[in-house]
């Protein structure tokens, strides 16, 4: 019989083992961070950063680490919630500033990135905002990376499908009385009229901790437009929108240019949102690739769960390394970084395409490539799922 101090001796000599072997499999720990909103009626946009990037980390550890140059590193996501405020914003890139971490995904908000920049250039930091404002993007900015498709170019896309397809002569927008919504708005306002839309409301707005919203869109109801627009609409409000509208005996089509969270949408809604269009995750069934379709396993495994933002919010991570692979200098070296940009590409393998690319664009929005190139995939939602209506492409 095996005597209990052996099998305790065993046990450590395994357990020993183990971390030596760990140990052997990177050479350092690689900290890439996160500023953004994970709580309050937007958090559904930074929650599904901090899965994606958490779901990619623990799986490429379990490969044995990423290597850049000639070392593997274990990579380890800090993160910060910001609550969707500004000035909690710079505290959290402050924070990643002092543990020495030179590239941060997020913010999630127009307010939250321009307030940050300050740090991130002064620090040495590259930042992958979830937010609009071209002049973070136009020189001489130069830190900040736009982490997906900004309502300026899905919007345009968007009324002229609509047109094309569903007779669309008449639009409305509503929006939070919050600067990123109203910047939102006014872009859409702009888009629609250049394409020749009629835009019969562009100044209705409520407070983004209202819950009623029948009061709002009594009068934009009464004006009978083909399209209703929530500009820059949080994931929370949506669904109180959508709901109140339909109620009020609005039959036209509604849409926005943020992305949404089918579960959300689903409870506060139900079927009364069928049709609702949004921008959605930049991957779709159709072309999506083996290693995509094994993250959003390996997603919904760890969280129980999965929002299809994730499918456009999961590429930040790796457009970070891969950029850093092509030039290990810019492992500490933000310089290295911006000048490896324009250059850069790599295999996209989230796209089942095998000529699919990781790249940078922007040219034609920002003057410089400031952007990560993913599908502009616009979704319509019906019986608790969003499914494809087409997809798109950015410069």
């Amino acid at each position: 019989m095996i005597s209990r101090r052996a099998l305790i001796g065993a046990a450590s000599a395994l357990a020993l083992f183990a971390g030596a072997h760990a140990a052997s499999a990177a050479d350092a720990k690689l900290k890439i961070g996160f500023v953004g909103v994970t709580s309050g009626p937007a958090a559904a946009w930074g929650t599904s950063n901090v899965r994606s990037m958490q779901t990619l980390a623990e799986w490429y550890n379990e490969l044995g680490g990423v290597k850049i140059g000639d070392k593997t590193y274990e990579l380890e996501v800090i993160t910060f919630d910001d609550q969707k405020d500004p000035k909690r914003a710079v505290e959290g890139m402050e924070k990643m500033a002092q543990e020495g971490i030179h590239y941060v995904v997020g913010p999630n908000v127009d307010d939250g990135a321009a307030a940050v920049r300050p740090v991130a250039e002064k620090n040495g930091i590259i930042y992958f905002p979830y937010a609009f404002p071209k002049e973070l993007y136009t020189a001489p900015a130069s830190n900040a990376v736009l982490g997906m498709i900004a309502n300026y170019q899905s919007g345009p896309a968007i009324y002229k499908y609509l047109m094309d397809n569903k007779g669309v002569k008449k639009v409305a927008f509503v929006a939070a009385n919050e600067s990123d919504p109203l910047s939102q708005r006014d872009s859409g306002v702009a888009a629609a009229k250049a394409l020749g839309l009629e835009v019969v409301a562009d100044k209705d707005t409520y407070q983004n901790d209202t819950r009623d919203f029948t009061p709002v869109l009594t009068p934009i109801v009464a004006l009978k437009p083909d399209l209703l627009v929530l500009s820059g609409v949080a994931p929370a409000n949506a669904p109180l929108l959508i709901r109140a509208a339909r109620e009020l005996g609005y039959e036209g089509l509604i849409s926005t240019e943020t992305a949404q969270d089918a579960k959300v949408i689903e409870e506060g809604a139900g079927e009364l949102a069928n049709g609702f269009i949004s921008v959605g995750g930049a991957s779709t069934p159709e072309i999506a690739s083996d290693h995509m379709k094994e993250f959003v396993d390996r997603y919904t495994k760890k969280f129980g769960e999965y929002n299809d933002e994730s499918n456009t919010k999961v590429y930040a991570l790796d457009y970070i390394l891969e950029t850093i692979k092509a030039n290990p200098a810019a492992i500490d070296n933000v310089d290295e970084f911006k000048k490896t940009i324009d250059s850069f590409e790599a295999p996209n393998p989230y796209l089942k395409d095998p000529n699919a690319r990781l790249k940078y664009v922007g040219t034609t929005s920002f003057g410089q490539k400031r952007q990560v190139a993913v599908p502009m995939v616009v979704n319509e939602y019906k019986d608790g799922k969003f499914e494809t209506l087409f997809v798109g492409t950015v410069d």
